[in-house]
């Protein structure tokens, strides 16, 4: 297999507006592509290179999924368990409804939210949206919190917690809605295991599988080597400071939906296990083949199929944290059915294939991550090279 085309697509994201990136490809659980290009930072001219660590974001849910259907294969929760018998808080939630004469009130939640409504993201939460109710309660349940809590220094559970005063919106188990439900399961994992979740993850993945490169926060020695994060602004690449960033050493949150940072290799490290079923090359287990089996099927019904329109995710159902191809012909997509993986705020994304034995990971960092452009392009190049 030849994968040149692969690069001449990658030297091109140089022009397009990316200052670096990088990107693995094994199949048939071998290595067969491995290209940097570009600077992890435009200022010094330092080059991305294969210690350069990036912030997965949103890629940090299939690690936070995989870990919580871990706990699920040992029996200690069921999918469908309302999620208020193991954090009591969430047992009677509310919801705003609008009433037949227009005006929106808060009411009680006819449905409870289960667990796997935290997973497929049909809990009735949103993210800090400022044009949704739910969404603006959330900005002002995080600038209280920030208030008391400088630099992030509330634990996750603590953060679950305040997450659960705020009302939903819409009832669980109607609508897809992306969200925080995974900062929410992250939360679980810690109420499950009794561990923290950066704890419970390296005992569980990182550490079985050689992952020294990812965690939620890492010293200073390691920062170093983190790529430096870039927006456009008058036709220039400027640095950007997002405002979830804070990798100080005197944060304390752990966010199970967009807190860690990894490497190129490390990532694949993960991903490619769940292509061979869940176990590594090097014969560790960290979970089940009928378990990924279950993670990557569609649970959206044809109805909240509607919600899951994204330009990306054209063709793609939703399982339990991951997009999952269901439809070729609607999306144009190349890969095979059953592809399943996500993306990341900065551009980072993982396709994880387990039908054509591929596993692909690709990481650079910019807001807005021009994800239109590149993702349909990245994948449909990567598919074409195949014999």
């Amino acid at each position: 297999m030849d994968f040149s085309r692969v690069t001449d697509f990658l030297e091109t994201q140089k022009d397009n507006g990316i200052a670096g990136c990088s990107c693995m490809i094994f199949k048939d659980d071998e290595k067969v592509y491995e290209h940097y290009t570009g600077y992890a930072d435009l200022a010094t001219k330092k080059p991305i290179e294969k210690d350069t660590l990036f912030r997965i974001y949103s890629m940090t849910k299939v690690i936070v999924c995989t870990a919580a259907l871990q706990l699920y294969e040992r029996g200690l929760y069921n999918l469908n368990d309302p999620l208020g018998m193991y954090m009591p808080e969430y047992a009677e939630s509310r919801v705003f409804k609008t009433m037949p004469n227009g005006l929106v009130r808060v009411m009680p939640a006819s449905t409870q939210i289960t667990v796997k409504d935290l997973f497929t993201m049909r809990a009735g939460l949103t993210y800090d949206d400022p044009a949704s109710r739910t969404g603006r309660n959330i900005i002002d349940m995080m600038k209280r919190m920030e208030e008391q809590y400088p630099c992030r220094t509330y634990t996750t559970r603590e953060f679950a917690k305040e997450m659960a005063t705020i009302p939903l919106a819409f009832e669980p188990g109607s609508h897809w809605h992306y969200s925080m439900c995974h900062d929410v399961l992250g939360a679980f994992i810690e109420v499950i295991s009794g561990m923290t979740l950066g704890e419970y993850l390296k005992k569980n993945i990182f550490e079985p599988l050689g992952m020294e490169d990812t965690a939620f926060h890492f010293g200073e020695d390691k920062l170093k080597r983190l790529a430096t994060m870039y927006t456009g602004k008058d036709g220039e690449l400027v640095p950007f400071n997002h405002p979830w960033d804070n990798y100080g050493l005197n944060s304390v949150y752990e966010s199970g939906g967009a807190g860690l940072m990894s490497t190129l290799s490390d990532y694949m490290k993960f991903a490619n296990t769940l292509t061979r079923g869940g176990t590594s090359k090097d014969g560790v287990r960290i979970i089940g083949r009928k378990t990924i089996d279950l993670m990557r099927s569609n649970h959206l019904t044809d109805e909240q199929l509607k919600d899951f329109d994204w330009f990306t995710q054209l063709g793609y159902g939703y399982g339990l944290g991951v997009r999952t191809l269901i439809d070729k012909a609607a999306g144009g997509v190349n890969s095979s059915y059953g592809e399943f993986g996500w993306s990341g705020m900065a551009g980072t994304w993982v396709a994880i294939d387990p039908e054509e034995k591929l596993t692909a990971v690709y990481m650079q960092q910019r807001i807005p991550n021009l994800e239109d452009y590149t993702v349909a392009r990245l994948r449909a190049t990567i598919y074409g090279c195949l014999d």
